[in-house]
């Protein structure tokens, strides 16, 4: 950062050179800002007495003999999960004393994950994400394949056939890798097809295709 021009001391004497400013609030577009507001989002969370996880530093949990509460932060996003709606509505106001809050809701969206709830339990599926992966590389409207690898493939580093664009495979192997989460049906297929992400051939991308294909078929399909 640079100082903007004619900003002096207090006492109006100019600074000397290479003098440093001190940061006493975090800013966006800087590279600790979001380290900054973390700390401080973790910090105020360990204080009402929830614990942090340490499979996944995002997430805090606090359990007792009859209350569960979890709270999850991507960036700015927050979710909060519980069995008792009056928890959450307690955590809520903790926290707007400390954040400024905007309550969205029931969770319906969240990382390109789409969750419906009903009576008898919860549906995640990743169907917007599918769709616009589909449209993305060109296959929206291609014929739907009833499974997502020939089992009959052979598929070997050394195949013959023309290298083809080694890093959008990489970036497509990817996006299907996210889409995971919820679609276990394609976690062999992808998995497979991923071994070959340093020099691909074309027979790989037609593999690959397919795999779309399939998903093209099965876009609705998600975790009950």
């Amino acid at each position: 950062m640079k100082l903007p021009p004619g900003y002096s001391s207090k006492q109006g004497d100019p600074f000397p050179p290479n003098a440093v400013c001190r940061l006493k609030k975090s800013l966006y577009g800087l590279k600790q800002a979001s380290k900054q507001w973390f700390i401080k989002f973790s910090t105020t969370l360990t204080a009402l007495g929830f614990e942090q996880s340490y499979c996944d530093h995002t997430c805090f949990f606090k359990i007792t003999n009859v209350v569960f509460l979890c709270v999850l932060v991507y960036v700015d996003d927050i979710l909060i999960a519980s069995n008792t709606d009056a928890e959450v509505d307690t955590l809520k106001q903790q926290l707007q004393s400390a954040f400024k809050l905007r309550d969205l809701g029931p969770l319906k969206y969240f990382l390109g994950l789409e969750i419906a709830k009903s009576a008898s339990g919860i549906i995640i599926c990743q169907r917007k994400y599918a769709l616009d992966l589909l449209d993305e590389t060109g296959l929206l409207g291609c014929k739907p394949s009833s499974v997502p690898l020939d089992p009959h493939l052979k598929l070997e580093k050394d195949s013959t056939g023309e290298l083809v664009d080694a890093k959008a495979y990489r970036r497509l192997i990817g996006r299907l890798m996210y889409l995971q989460i919820t679609r276990p049906d394609i976690t062999f297929a992808v998995n497979k097809l991923s071994q070959f992400s340093e020099a691909p051939r074309t027979v790989h991308q037609q593999a690959l295709h397919k795999v779309l294909a399939y998903i093209k078929g099965t876009v609705g399909k998600g975790l009950w």
